[in-house]
């Protein structure tokens, strides 16, 4: 079963996370499947840009509860679509939420359509937000990240943007788009690859940094009992049981 749509056009390769039923949720197997649609589209000349979006209403859900990824392959995937010598764009029509947001944070450019949410809904199943702070971390207003980190809160696309999350956001994200990949097709392929070397120099210093910590925090914190009762309550649909 094919987990990542490809298709292309103009120079601009589509890979979409379709695994709707799922709600395209990160599992290891779709992880995997992205990581490795992601190296060839970097190794093919034909390929200007990379647009990463989805099908159905979800962009990505997180990690897949019932078979998540090991944390040093959420992390690889993340360093790749940073390191991939070729833009990654976003496009976002749907939900996302905790590490589907990690996605959005490597890419180099992310849009949303207007109707689009976001959350970061880690702590609620007792676990952190770790590995997709590498990302993250260096790109968002950080008194807006503490705030959605801490609480799990639901944000629009118009906040989303505003903190750093989203480039730009409107009523049809391929209107928003249009000029973005207009750009990037006019650009000279070195001349791209070495500028997003330098837009993304700090962000992997961060990888370089922190990756191995931040990748043994995800993994303690999934394997913890808080962690259990969290997943757990979300798949029976109730409060966990530290809910005041």
């Amino acid at each position: 079963m094919t987990l990542i749509g490809r298709t292309r056009a103009r120079g601009v390769e589509t890979l979409s996370l379709d695994a709707p039923e799922r709600r395209n949720a990160l599992s290891a197997a779709l992880v995997a499947e992205l990581a490795d649609a992601l190296t060839d589209a970097g190794r093919d000349g034909g390929v200007r840009v990379v647009v990463l979006t989805h099908t159905g209403n979800t962009f990505s859900a997180g990690a897949d509860l019932r078979d998540p990824p090991a944390p040093e392959a959420l992390t690889g995937l993340l360093r790749r679509i940073v390191e991939l010598p070729k833009p990654v764009v976003a496009r976002v029509t749907g939900h996302v939420r905790a590490g589907g947001l990690g996605l959005l944070g490597a890419c180099d450019i992310a849009a949303a359509s207007d109707t689009a949410t976001f959350a970061f809904t880690e702590v609620r199943i007792g676990v952190a937000p770790a590995v997709i702070s590498l990302p993250l971390l260096p790109r968002t207003d950080p008194r807006a990240l503490a705030r959605y980190y801490l609480t799990g809160e639901r944000l629009d696309a118009v906040e989303a943007a505003r903190i750093g999350l989203l480039t730009a956001c409107g009523e049809d994200v391929d209107e928003v788009l249009a000029p973005v990949l207009d750009g990037l097709r006019r650009a000279a392929p070195e001349a791209l690859a070495e500028t997003k070397r330098l837009l993304t120099a700090r962000v992997l210093e961060t990888f370089d940094r922190d990756a191995a910590d931040l990748t043994a925090l995800s993994a303690r914190l999934f394997a913890s009992a808080t962690a259990r009762e969290g997943m757990t309550a979300f798949l029976e649909r109730r409060d966990p049981e530290w809910t005041v």
